[in-house]
């Protein structure tokens, strides 16, 4: 699309070009993460429960804790989007723009699942913070009232590790939360890109709006299906207490959970709460690249 920036005008400086993809990134995540949060408690808990009917699970909580249970951790997941959301929506782009053979030419589709991985495991590095926080203090009401945690806020949340944990706890499950995010970065960015590609060749329009529904909703799919024996895990580490008896954790770590729980449970237990997984992940990511489009469209019409 060509420029109608209007006569007279700058155009943008250097620095917002590098920061433009992290910028777009983190203000979309912003907006998608509050219509979804409720989603995303209720999965934790579903995981805490070991499955059950997400309905039935989200009208208990509005029954038994109130309607602002299910906004459990808004601000962690605020602060998430800026970290996490932000670097590998924005690594994500710049690699793949960086990998790009020639203008107007498609990036193979191997080297955007390497982008997909780096800027998953980029963003996750930055984000475990957050992410442990939210994990605390979405799963903290189903604990039993002497083991809660009762963190007031994020920022008490990231206080009260660093105070009793020390600063290395805010990275405890970052390995599953690493490896999460490269599964669900690999599938669900990769996927987006080439079956956009293949829909706006196949209807002979560039950026088609069935183009980027299509490969959305494709692309919260395949992300969902990659990464949620990994979110199960990764949930498990992050919230487990010592035993108030012998001071043991449940796991020494994600090797131990993935094999005692597949020994007790079965492979199917790493999909509690996929139908609510998916139902969160899906409309999300079809919500970001529809932002992010919008975005896209607006920014190159102002010349940004």
């Amino acid at each position: 699309m060509e420029s109608t920036r209007p006569a007279g005008s700058r155009p943008a400086p250097a620095w917002w070009w590098a920061a433009k993809p992290f910028i777009n990134g983190g203000t979309v995540a912003t907006i998608g993460i509050t219509f979804f949060n409720p989603i995303d408690v209720i999965k934790t808990r579903l995981q805490i429960a070991g499955g059950g009917s997400p309905f039935a699970m989200g009208a208990r909580m509005v029954r038994t804790e109130g309607f602002t249970s299910l906004y459990a951790g808004i601000s962690a997941q605020y602060l998430r989007a800026w970290t996490y959301q932000t670097a590998r929506l924005g690594a994500y782009r710049s690699l793949v723009d960086v990998m790009q053979p020639a203008p107007g030419q498609p990036t193979p589709l191997w080297q955007k699942a390497m982008a997909g991985l780096t800027a998953g495991a980029f963003g996750a590095v930055i984000g475990n913070p957050a992410e442990l926080s939210i994990i605390r203090m979405q799963s903290d009401a189903a604990l039993p009232e002497a083991q809660r945690r009762n963190y007031k806020g994020i920022g008490d949340a990231l206080y009260r590790v660093i105070r009793t944990e020390g600063i290395l706890a805010l990275w405890t499950g970052s390995g599953p939360t690493i490896v999460r995010a490269m599964a669900l970065n690999c599938g669900a960015l990769a996927s987006y890109d080439q079956a956009k590609e293949a829909i706006d060749e196949l209807v002979g329009q560039k950026d088609s709006r069935v183009g980027i529904a299509g490969a959305s909703l494709l692309s919260g799919v395949v992300g969902s299906v990659f990464s949620l024996p990994f979110d199960y895990v990764k949930t498990q580490i992050q919230r487990m207490k010592p035993d108030p008896t012998s001071g043991e954790l449940p796991f020494s770590g994600a090797l131990q959970c993935f094999t005692k729980t597949l020994a007790e449970h079965g492979p199917l237990r790493f999909y509690a709460g996929l139908g609510t997984y998916t139902t969160r992940i899906a409309p999300m990511i079809t919500l970001t690249w529809l932002l992010l489009e919008q975005l896209s469209a607006l920014e190159k019409r102002y010349g940004l």
